[in-house]
């Protein structure tokens, strides 16, 4: 059985950090591609970042909205896939959910994620 667990959510001040773990098990975590996606309050659930494989290796993606102060990364040897999230603002604030899918399919496509985690609630607010 796949379980996909978060943590690391919380509560920062505008221009802290923090970084969400997402945690696999029950399956071949290496062979994966990694999302990471976000709900605010009223809002539709969208992409934050992706890692996925690609024949010449792996590449990550960022929504404008993070790029340059959000960083994804993955440490197979411990099934672990990270966000590290710096300079945050209150926009930033909402419930990150971690997503693995197959190689098939868009990244960016919610649908093609075959197992999510629970969320972890991300509050920028002073």
């Amino acid at each position: 059985q796949v379980r996909v667990v978060e943590s690391g959510g919380g509560t920062v001040l505008p221009g802290g950090s923090l970084r969400l773990s997402c945690a696999a098990s029950g399956l071949i975590f290496s062979a994966y591609d990694m999302g990471w996606f976000r709900q605010a309050p009223g809002k539709d659930r969208e992409f934050v970042s992706a890692l996925s494989w690609t024949w010449s290796g792996s590449s990550v993606d960022y929504a404008d909205s993070v790029k340059g102060r959000f960083t994804i990364s993955k440490d197979n040897a411990k099934d672990t896939v990270y966000l590290q999230m710096n300079s945050l603002k209150p926009e930033d604030t909402a419930v990150y959910f971690c997503a693995i899918k197959s190689l098939i399919g868009s990244y960016y496509d919610q649908k093609a994620y075959d197992y999510w985690g629970q969320g972890a609630q991300v509050t920028v607010s002073s």
